[in-house]
């Protein structure tokens, strides 16, 4: 988790495939931003997003 000026911020990246998941789970990634594998985003850290990121958890890595 980083921080800047405006706010705190969160960096997400794909870590695994989303083929075989649950299709609410593969628009919950492309709702956090996320194409492709290894793809990253900046976010604000807000509730909506980090339970976006704790029902994808499996998928995605924080940091």
């Amino acid at each position: 988790m980083t921080e800047k000026a405006d706010g705190k911020t969160v960096k997400v990246t794909l870590v695994r495939s989303v083929a075989g998941t649950k299709m609410d789970h593969r628009a919950t990634v492309r709702g956090l931003g996320l194409g492709r594998l290894n793809s990253s985003r900046v976010l604000e850290d807000t509730p909506a997003v980090r339970g976006m990121i704790n029902k994808v958890s499996y998928l995605v890595k924080v940091g």
